[in-house]
C-alpha cells in the first residue's frame, strides 16, 4: 500500500513539473513575442520534415535545404515569403510563407551543398562517400530536383566532410576537399581537374572558399589558413594560428569577398571563443581581436558556423556553440583580447522549441544583398528568416 502511495506522488509530482515547464516555457515564449515586435523588421518560419546542415542560396528569392539524416531526405528548393520583398502595405501581401518550388530525394544525408553560380545546378556531399553528387534544380519546365551526375574526388575514400567552393565562370567549376591535401578545381561538364593544391599535410578543412575569381582560402580545424592561386602552381601561403591558441583546440575561418584581395578581411575562431581578425595580405598578423559570449561547450568541427555579413561592413555572425544565432560588430574591437557582447542575438530556435531535447543551431546564412536578413535552421527542423534591428543605432 505505501509503495502505491510512493508511486502515486511520483507520478503526480512529474505531472506538476511538466506542467510548470510549460508554463515557464509558454511564459518565455510570449515574452520574446512581446519583444520581437521592435527587435525585428521581418520574421518568418517554416518547418521542415527533417533537419537540415545546408541553406544555400540559388536566387535572391529561393533557397535550398536538404535532410541530413542517415535515410533518405529530401532536397528542396524554396521560395522565401513575397511579403519580405513588400516595400509597402506589407499587410496586404498575400504571399506570407515559403513556398516549395522543386523538390527530389537523396539516398543519403545531405553534409554540404553549394549551388553553382550561373547555372540550376547544386553540387552535394554526404560526408561519407569519396564522390560528390550534381542536381539540376528542375529544368524543361519540371519541379523535380533530379541527380544528372557525379565528381570524382582526388582521395577515393572519404577523409570527412568535403567543403565546397563554386565561383561564376563561363564553364561550371567547383573547388573541393575534406582535408589540405586533396583539394582540386574541378571542371563539371567534363569532370576534368584543373587545378590541385600542392600540400604534403592533410589537415582537416573547416572552410573552402574563393575571395577572387582565382584565388582561394582553405582554412583548417588546426587553425593553419592556405591562400593559393589557382592559376599557378606555385606553393600556397600558409598562416599558422594565433600564438595564444591552446593545441587542442578547433578553430573556424571565413574571409570576406571582394574583386581585390588586399581588401579582404579574415576571421578565426576557436572553440573557446577567441576570435581573431586579420588582412589576408598578412593572415598571421592580428589587426583585432576578441573573447566572444558563447558556450563554449565541446563542438565537433561541423557543428559552428562563421561568416562574415556581405552587405553590412564589419559584423560577423555565429551559430552552432548553442541555440542561438548572435551577430558581434568586429570594428569595436581592439588589438588586445577583450571580452564583448553581441550585437544582436537571434534567440526564436530555443524559445518557441517544444520539444525535451535540446535546441542546436545547425546552420546560419546571410542573404546576399539585403544587410541585416539572415536564414537559420535548428535541429528541431526549424527554419527562420528574420531581418533585425539594430537597437545600438538609437542609443
Amino acid at each position: 500500500m505505501e509503495d502505491e502511495q510512493e508511486e502515486t506522488r511520483e507520478e503526480t509530482l512529474e505531472e506538476t513539473l511538466k506542467e510548470t515547464r510549460e508554463e515557464t516555457q509558454e511564459e518565455t515564449l510570449d515574452d520574446w513575442f512581446i519583444e520581437s515586435l521592435t527587435t525585428y523588421k521581418d520574421l518568418h518560419v517554416y518547418q521542415l520534415e527533417r533537419p537540415t546542415q545546408v541553406l544555400e542560396w540559388t536566387s535572391g528569392k529561393t533557397v535550398c535545404v536538404a535532410g541530413c539524416i542517415a535515410s533518405k531526405n529530401e532536397i528542396l528548393e524554396l521560395r522565401l515569403p513575397l511579403k519580405l520583398f513588400a516595400d509597402e502595405n506589407k499587410g496586404l501581401c498575400a504571399e506570407r510563407d515559403f513556398k516549395v518550388v522543386h523538390g527530389g530525394f537523396a539516398e543519403g544525408p545531405v553534409r554540404c551543398l553549394r549551388h553553382v553560380p550561373g547555372t540550376r545546378c547544386v553540387v552535394t556531399s554526404d560526408g561519407l562517400s569519396a564522390d560528390l553528387e550534381v542536381w539540376e534544380l528542375g529544368g524543361d519546365g519540371s519541379d523535380v530536383i533530379r541527380r544528372t551526375g557525379s565528381v570524382k574526388r582526388r582521395s577515393s575514400v572519404s577523409e570527412g566532410r568535403c567543403r565546397i567552393a563554386a565561383r561564376l565562370c563561363s564553364q561550371p567549376q567547383i573547388l573541393h576537399g575534406a582535408r589540405s591535401s586533396d583539394i582540386q578545381l574541378t571542371e563539371l561538364t567534363s569532370g576534368q581537374t584543373l587545378y590541385q593544391l600542392e600540400t604534403d599535410a592533410a589537415d582537416p578543412l573547416s572552410s573552402l572558399q574563393f575571395v577572387n575569381d582565382s584565388v582561394f582560402l582553405a582554412g583548417c580545424s588546426q587553425g593553419n589558413i592556405y591562400v593559393a592561386d589557382t592559376r599557378t602552381s606555385s606553393a600556397p601561403q600558409i598562416s599558422p594560428p594565433p600564438a595564444s591558441s591552446g593545441k587542442s583546440a578547433l578553430w573556424w575561418t571565413d574571409a570576406s569577398g571582394g574583386p581585390d584581395p588586399s581588401s579582404c578581411r579574415v576571421i578565426r575562431l576557436s572553440s573557446s571563443g577567441e576570435a581573431v581578425v586579420s588582412d589576408l595580405r598578412n593572415p598571421g598578423g592580428a589587426v583585432s581581436r576578441a573573447r566572444l559570449d558563447v558556450q563554449t561547450r565541446r563542438s565537433s568541427l561541423d557543428d559552428v558556423r562563421l561568416s562574415w555579413a556581405p552587405a553590412l561592413d564589419d559584423c560577423v555572425a555565429v551559430s552552432g556553440f548553442g541555440g542561438t544565432v548572435q551577430i558581434y560588430n568586429t570594428c569595436v574591437w581592439r588589438t588586445e583580447l577583450q571580452e564583448v557582447q553581441p550585437l544582436f542575438e537571434h534567440r526564436g530556435h530555443v524559445v518557441s522549441n517544444r520539444q525535451s531535447d535540446v535546441t542546436l543551431v545547425t546552420y546560419h546564412v546571410w542573404h546576399p544583398e539585403r544587410p541585416r536578413t539572415l536564414l537559420s535552421a535548428a535541429s528541431d527542423g526549424s527554419v527562420h528568416l528574420w531581418d533585425w534591428v539594430d537597437r545600438s543605432a538609437w542609443d
